[in-house]
């Protein structure tokens, strides 16, 4: 597959990060945590009051944010999009650590177009996919 580079004037990112508005923080952030992994970055407060927390694994930050309740409290989360996080580890290791710490994988993992992946949903019901690079 031939890589395609974008025009000179286009946007040359180098990272994505995603904030996430979650039902209860404390919940989501021990599910990724201890489920997924993430280690706690940050905590964000106001007016002492935890606002929100930015997760990170290796060089994948998220931001977990406490729904104010603004849009109502239970409208739907996480339809129409998944994120992908691409690693160099196992990923059946990392399917069976997360299954092995309360993880409900959403389908086991598998090969697709040349990587292996498997995916899941957060308490919120956030898609994720893990996966590994593509094969050269």
């Amino acid at each position: 597959m031939t890589e395609r580079l974008p025009p000179t004037d286009g946007l040359v990112a180098r990272s994505l990060e995603a904030s996430l508005t979650v039902r209860d923080l404390s919940t989501s952030a021990a599910w990724y945590r201890d489920v997924v992994g993430f280690a706690v970055a940050r905590e964000y407060r106001r007016d002492e009051r935890l606002i929100a927390i930015a997760m990170q694994a290796g060089s994948v930050e998220l931001l977990l944010v406490q729904d104010d309740g603004a849009r109502g409290v239970d409208r739907v989360r996480g339809e129409g999009f998944s994120l992908q996080v691409t690693t160099a580890q196992d990923i059946d290791a990392l399917a069976a650590r997360v299954e092995s710490r309360g993880g409900v994988l959403e389908s086991a993992p598998m090969t697709v177009a040349g990587k292996r992946a498997f995916r899941l949903r957060d308490p919120d019901g956030f898609r994720f996919t893990i996966s590994s690079p593509r094969d050269a």
